[in-house]
């Protein structure tokens, strides 16, 4: 005898009421049925700038220095994150402008924070930042810099009077590394999508044998 199946529901938001708003950020109130068919609520962190014309909040950029008799390096940039109380080590990155591409806006921020121009040869779809925090969304592109070009020997920032960003060039094949002896050295904090990066790029660079597939 089989037993009864449980009944389901479809879980959907039911209301969204503003509980605190500020220049950048709001707090809402997320009224929402849960697949038991409970109604439930969750505090939810927006951010106030989001356009309707855009797919994603903002976009990330993997930045890759091309330069010759160089090896390739992955272009970062540290700043405070008064959030964090301290340094954060990230990829550029930024909002996307009313009626603006990812694409561009990616374009636009590599130049504005590091002084590189680059060429767009990748994104991805529209991703989830903290979505048990946030609606925050962003994409990521990645972006390759011919180092060579007269352009970008010596790149000039075109940063607002409150922007301050430190750009640091990490080279790809020791990017995990090069991370945590920076973390050994200062106080700061890695975005997680830079760390999952690195971790990736040890794994293709020097442990694909471990691969079960490889090992037979």
């Amino acid at each position: 005898m089989s037993s009864p199946k449980k009944t389901t529901t479809e879980p959907h938001v039911v209301k969204e009421e503003v509980i605190a708003s500020g220049k950048w950020v709001k707090l809402e109130k997320t009224t929402y049925v849960d697949p038991s068919g409970s109604t439930r609520i969750w505090e939810t962190a927006k951010r106030t700038t989001r356009v309707a014309s855009t797919a994603a909040d903002g976009v990330g950029i993997i930045a890759l220095l091309k330069r010759t008799l160089h090896r390739d390096s992955v272009v970062m940039v540290k700043q405070f994150r008064p959030p964090m109380g301290c340094y954060t080590l990230e990829f550029p990155a930024g909002l996307i402008d009313e009626n603006e591409s990812a694409e561009a806006a990616a374009l636009r921020e590599l130049k504005e924070e590091t002084g590189y121009k680059g060429e767009v040869v990748g994104n991805t779809p529209v991703t989830c930042l903290d979505p048990g925090l946030s609606n925050c969304t962003t994409q990521i592109v990645i972006v390759h810099i011919n180092g060579d070009d007269v352009e970008n020997i010596n790149p000039t920032q075109q940063l607002g009077k409150y922007k301050f960003v430190e750009v640091i060039l990490l080279p790809l094949d020791e990017f995990q590394q090069k991370i945590d002896e920076l973390l050994q050295k200062e106080k700061i904090v890695v975005d997680s999508k830079v760390y999952i990066y690195a971790m990736g790029m040890s794994q293709a660079f020097f442990k694909p044998r471990e691969l079960p597939v490889l090992k037979q």
